[in-house]
Order: C-alpha cells, then structure tokens, then sequence
C-alpha cells in the first residue's frame, strides 16, 4: 500500500472503491467499513474524491494504484473472500461494528422504533421483529429477517483462516 505523508495521521479509517469493486464496496460497508463506491467515476475523479476526502483508494487497476500524492491499495484477487483478506491485512480490522452502514449509500444505520416505521415494512415485518434501523442518507429501512443468518455465514467466511494461495 502507498501511503504519502500527506494523508493526516489522525484521520479516521475512510475507502473509496473503484468500478471494479463493487462487491467488495458492498462486503466492507456490512462489515463496518466506511466505503465510498462510484462506479460510473473516471480515474481522476476517483483520485480527486480520494484526496478530498482522505479515503484509501480500493482498486485493482495498476496503474491508478501508483499515482502520486494517493493513498492506495492495490487489490490482486478477483475472489471476494481474498479480497476482504487483502483489506484486512493492509488496513486491519474494520472501525465500526458489522451491519451498522447501509450496503447501498454507506451511511450510518440509525435505530428507529417499530412505530417510526409502522407505514414502511410489510405488516408481517412489523408483527414478528422488534429490532429496526433506518437510513438517514437513503431511507432503506433495515431489520434481522431471515437473509441476516445467510450473510452472517458469509461474514464467518471472511473471518475464517486466510485463504490457501497455492
């Protein structure tokens, strides 16, 4: 990983994935990354973005990975598990808890109470869960159905013995 000294040494943990990693954006979000994504930015946007911001820019592109005064991780793998590996191992473990961003718009979950959100879930949603989280950023509302246990599984995979590189 690049790492110029003009990134703040203070500065919170902050990703920014190129078009290529969007999946990845998506896991590191679930797993308390704070994980910016833009599929549709150019290279010097992203890096422009990345420098604004003071983001380590997540990409799999050599030579966005070397440009000066960036921060960078070059991402080898095209496997997502190796990839969450790849982060890890650079940057360590993730600054917030799990499933405490939206997937979508990586902004902070807020929880709200069943009568906040009364009007925006399905009638059997509200009548079987208790715990729900809102979106400030987007609107989704979250809540633990039945497809947490799936990606909690994914989750134990990524935090499971590095990978073999044979």
């Amino acid at each position: 990983m690049k790492d110029p000294s003009t990134h703040p040494p203070d500065a919170p943990l902050r990703l920014l994935a190129d078009g290529m990693l969007g999946t990845l954006a998506k896991w590191l979000r679930l797993l308390g990354y704070d994980t910016a994504y833009d599929n549709a930015a150019t290279d010097p946007e992203l890096a422009r973005r990345a420098r604004a911001e003071h983001r380590v820019l997540l990409t799999r592109d050599r030579q966005l990975s070397v440009r000066r005064g960036l921060r960078t991780l070059l991402i080898h793998s095209e496997i997502l598990e190796e990839q969450i590996h790849e982060v890890r191992d650079a940057l360590g473990p993730a600054p917030d808890p799990s499933l405490s961003r939206c997937a979508v718009c990586n902004t902070r979950l807020e929880p709200v109470s069943p009568a906040e959100i009364a009007d925006r879930v399905p009638p059997y949603v509200l009548r079987t869960q208790t715990e729900f989280h809102r979106c400030p950023g987007c609107e989704r509302i979250y809540w633990p159905g039945t497809h947490l246990h799936a990606m909690r599984d994914q989750m134990e995979k990524f935090d499971a013995e590095e990978p073999d590189h044979a």
